[in-house]
This record gives structure tokens, sequence and C-alpha cells, in this order.
């Protein structure tokens, strides 16, 4: 009588799951939490140089960007113990549960900046809070992204999971743009005295309103997690039975993960330094390519759904923003106008999307829902601190060190370079049915 109970509830869970408002409910849940997740983290990035000059001031404006986007960078670092902690969590106690953790530890982290005293009325205390606070949203944010695509791969029927997949692009791209509109508004309509002194606080508090919102929604989510599924010691068995999946997985993300961070989070801070164009108009890089990230990454889902194979897609996107970065970057440099600026980066952006599911399905797909979670957490959040944090103190260091202005692409090709190598390794799992 017990298995008949049990069979009926699960039976009675799946039928749960496909009901278009649950999809909805599941989609919204995962897409909100991970958008203003996203939104607070990246925030920072596009008020850089604002509170480099608070919070690090050295006489190089220069340095103190590097400093600034340093610590950016710790978030990073963070990201690898977030995932092993809350992905681990996930594969032993439920999707819903990690989600949960992750949003109300990015809430935190986001109260730690908005609230942080500068340097010249705290010292160092406020440098402490700022560097305190990105380390509670890298940490979060570890753990994010194996927890909510999990959720997401598993709570509908298989023929739409590249779609909803897709959604967790498209909420990073959502994201991005938030964060650059709150920028371009407010260098456009504050002066810099108001800007210095509380107006760029403004974009964290606003993210902080959205919270309760994302923290309702995965209350009441159904949990996607087979309890039978389960391990107890779910990071054992992935690094010692997947460890090569690790390694590749993480080195196949590389140009992804760059290019994002550079194109669309450090871009305005290069259309500024380098070409020298207006701060508010600059910012609205951000938003360009934030939209047409949501766009093309929802429309990646569309594809992955309807190819068989997921590697040759990916390849396909990574091999042409590849191609197309040196000369693209080339004649921004050579047309410095925010037209023909905006335009680029809204090619390069839909390239390096349209792949995006497919890669990530790619990924998941290689691992047993008992280690999902973590696997993709710790590829992701590795791949990210190793290349993604780094990119932007890599870069301003180069164009500082060597003055050139087509650093940004060289290096970008390099990681281009060696994500298609390691791509091309990874296995393409012949049954797709869990």
């Amino acid at each position: 009588m017990s298995n008949v109970t049990l069979q009926s509830a699960d039976t009675s869970l799946d039928v749960r799951r496909s009901q278009p408002s649950s999809q909805l409910r599941t989609i919204a849940a995962c897409s909100i939490g991970n958008a203003l997740e996203m939104y607070d983290f990246t925030v920072y990035s596009f008020f850089a140089m604002l509170i480099g000059k608070l919070f690090f001031p050295v006489h190089s404006a220069y340095g103190s960007l590097l400093l600034a986007v340093g610590t950016f960078g710790i978030g990073f670092v963070m990201r690898p113990l977030g995932a092993m902690v809350i992905g681990s969590f996930a594969d032993r106690r439920g999707r819903k549960a990690a989600m949960t953790l992750t949003i109300s530890l990015m809430v935190c982290g986001t109260l730690c900046i908005a609230f942080a005293p500068t340097y010249a009325t705290a010292g160092t205390l406020g440098t402490l809070a700022i560097v305190f606070g990105r380390v509670l949203q890298g940490f979060s944010l570890g753990g994010e992204i194996g927890a909510s695509t999990a959720m997401l791969m598993e709570s509908g029927s298989f023929g739409s999971r590249g779609f909803r997949i897709g959604w967790q692009g498209a909420s990073q791209g959502f994201a991005a743009l938030l964060g650059a509109l709150s920028g371009a508004v407010l260098y456009a309509s504050l002066s810099q005295e108001a800007l210095e002194s509380w107006g760029w606080r403004l974009p964290f508090l606003f993210g902080l309103l959205i919270a309760p919102v994302g923290l309702y929604i995965r209350a009441h989510l159904d949990e996607t997690l087979d309890s039978n599924a389960t391990e107890a010691h779910p990071l054992t068995t992935l690094f010692t039975e997947h460890g090569s999946k690790i390694v590749r997985g993480m080195l196949s993300i590389v140009a992804a993960t760059v290019g994002m961070y550079l194109v669309v989070f450090f871009m305005p801070t290069y259309l500024v330094r380098v070409l020298h164009l207006p701060t508010s108009l600059s910012l609205m890089a951000g938003c360009v390519s934030g939209a047409t990230m949501a766009v093309m990454c929802l429309v990646s889902g569309l594809i992955a759904d309807r190819t068989v194979a997921r590697k040759p897609i990916a390849l396909a996107s990574v091999v042409l923003t590849t191609l197309l970065i040196y000369p693209a970057i080339w004649t921004m440099n050579m047309y410095p106008s925010v037209p023909v600026a905006l335009a680029i980066i809204a090619l390069i952006t839909a390239v390096s999307s349209f792949g995006s599911a497919s890669m990530l399905l790619l990924l998941m797909e290689m691992f047993p829902a008992s280690v999902r979670a973590s696997g993709l957490s710790v590829i992701y959040s590795i791949g990210v601190a190793l290349f993604g944090g780094s990119a932007q103190f890599i870069v301003t260091w180069l164009l500082a060190r060597t003055g050139n202005p087509m650093s940004l692409a060289l290096y970008m090709i390099a990681c281009g370079i060696v994500t298609v190598c390691a791509m091309s390794s990874l296995p393409e799992p012949r049954k797709r049915t869990a």
C-alpha cells in the first residue's frame, strides 16, 4: 500500500510540474531571482569608476579603476566555495531550499554595499564594507547557477527544456539592461556632486526592493529533485567519477564568460576610457547588449529544442564570435561614435549568445541528477572565477601597459581558441531522458 501511495504522489507531482501555471511560476522564480542577483552583482561594474574614486582614492585614474575592478573580482574568488557548499546542498536537500538561501545571501551583500560609508567618511572601514558585500554576493552566485538551472531543466517536459534553460541567460541579459539603464538615467539626470554623495547608491537600493518578490515566489515552488536520486556526499562522487568532465567543462565556458564580462559589463568603461565617448551615452552599450542577450538567449533555447545535437550549435557560436571580434573592435576604434559602437556590441552579443542554451544543456546532460547542481555550479564558478572575474582587471592592465586599444580583442581571441579546443572534447550524451 505504501508503494502505491508513493507512486501516486510522484505521479501527482509530475502532473503539477507539467501544468502551464506551474511552469510559469518556476520560470518566474528562477528568472526573477537570478536576474535580481545578477543585477546586484553587476550594477557594481557599471559604477566601477565612481566607486573607485570614493573607496579607493589613489593618484592615478587607472590605479583607482584597477582597485575597483579588483574588488569586483573578489566576488568571483568566492564563487567556487559557494558552488561547492550551496551546489552540494542543492543536490542533497533540493533546488528550492538552495535557491532561497542564495537570494537571502545576495540581499545581505547588497545591503553592505548600498550603505557602505565612503573612504572620506570612515577610511578603510568603508572599503572593507564594499569588499565584504562583494564576498557575500560572490558566494551566493556560486551556488545560484547550478540550483536554478537544474530546476529549470527538471521542471517540465524534455522537448521544451532548451527554452526553459534559455531563461537563465535571458534573465542575466535583463539584469544587465536594468543595471545599465539605471546608470544611464542617473548619469544623465544628476550632477557629479549628487552622484558621488548619494546617487550611486540608488540602483543597489532598487534591487533590494525587488528581493521580497523573489523570496515569496521561490518559497512556493514545487521541488524538482527526486528524493530517491540524492547522495550523501555529492561532491565526493562529482570529483571522483566526473573529474575529467569538470576540467573540460570549465575550459569550455572560457570564451562565453570572458565575452560576457568584457562586452556586456566592461564595455561602458572601455568606451569612456579608450574611445572618450560621453559617460551617459556609453552606458547605453550595456542597455543594447543586455537587451540583445535577453532576446538571443531565448532564441537559443528554441534552437536547442529543435536540434538533436548540442555541441555543433555551441561550437558554431564560439567560432563565429572569435572570427568576428578583431574586425569588430578595430572598426569601433577607427570610427568612434555611439551608433557604430552600439551596432557592433549588439552584433557581438547576438552571435555569442545564440549557442548559450545548447552549451548549458550540453554541460547539464553530462551529469546525473544526483550531482547535476554541483556539477554545473563548480564548472561555472571556477571558470568564471579564473577567467570572467579577472577579465576586466587583465584588459585594464593591458590597456594601461601597452596603450594598444586592440588588447581587448586579442585577449578575447585567445580565450576563444582555448574554448574551441576544450569544447571539441566534451562528450555528447546519447540518451537525454532525465
